[in-house]
């Protein structure tokens, strides 16, 4: 029966030595004691307001130096718009400290997301919605590829004096493209590089003395290519004719055109 006792009095000691570390721990007892109640930002951001960050972290901080979860808090900030990474450390004896990086736009994405220049989607913010940027769009999974071809286009039209301005894969991997100028070009799906390749050495020869704008090119042939040729002085415009040696290259290349 002793030994019961002291059993059971060595327990409620040790209950009574532990159970105020679990308190404070959790949260339960000693927020005040120990309350973190400032606030450091560190890294370069310009687009993370001060307030959403004090509003996100302010649940967790509420909870004091030693029971605050800096996973969840993380987790929280790494929620609010505009914020790619995050990472949340406390610091003795009242200090919360929080390391940003914005996420940086490359593109747009589809109708409602951006791309980062690192390769994250994420939501296209209001104020955005009317910067100039390439429009991209394709399958989540495959936006490598997409930014991939997106530079490879761009590298062989910006010779001729065209942009890109938006560039599209489909579900079945078909590309498409439109220049800055309005016009269409469909590239379909296989040998995409090759296929803008040919145009592009021919597209000095096929605008020579032409007063009709391009309107839209289809590449999906083995041989040659479509043409639809728009009205004169409406729709998609070119600029003046490549040197001739260009043209001379593009000769030599078979073609189909029709126009409409």
């Amino acid at each position: 029966m002793n030994a019961l006792l002291r059993i059971l009095a060595w327990l409620l000691a040790v209950a009574l030595v532990a159970l105020p570390v679990v308190a404070v721990l959790n949260g339960w007892v000693g927020a005040g004691h120990w309350p973190l109640s400032r606030l450091r930002a560190n890294g370069q951001f310009e687009r993370v307001p001060a307030e959403q960050l004090q509003q996100a972290l302010a649940p967790h901080a509420a909870r004091g130096f030693f029971a605050v979860d800096l996973d969840a808090a993380q987790h929280a900030v790494e929620q609010l718009p505009w914020v790619e990474h995050a990472r949340v450390r406390k610091q003795w004896p009242d200090t919360l400290e929080v390391q940003l990086q914005e996420h940086e736009p490359f593109a747009f994405w589809g109708q409602d997301r951006l791309l980062s220049v690192r390769g994250k989607l994420f939501p296209l913010p209001a104020d955005l919605a009317r910067e100039r940027m390439p429009r991209l769009d394709g399958p989540d999974a495959r936006s490598a590829e997409v930014v991939e071809m997106y530079q490879q286009a761009r590298e062989l039209f910006a010779p001729l004096g065209y942009g890109v301005e938006q560039l599209a894969m489909d579900a079945r991997g078909s590309w498409s493209l439109t220049l800055d100028n309005g016009m269409e070009v469909v590239v379909g799906r296989d040998d995409a590089r090759a296929r803008l390749q040919r145009f592009t050495r021919m597209l000095p020869t096929l605008l020579a003395g032409q007063a009709r704008p391009l309107a839209r090119a289809d590449l999906r042939y083995t041989n040659g290519f479509t043409l639809a040729w728009g009205t004169p002085g409406a729709g998609a415009t070119h600029p003046s004719p490549a040197p001739a040696h260009t043209a001379g290259a593009a000769r030599t290349q078979p073609m189909q055109a029709s126009s409409t």
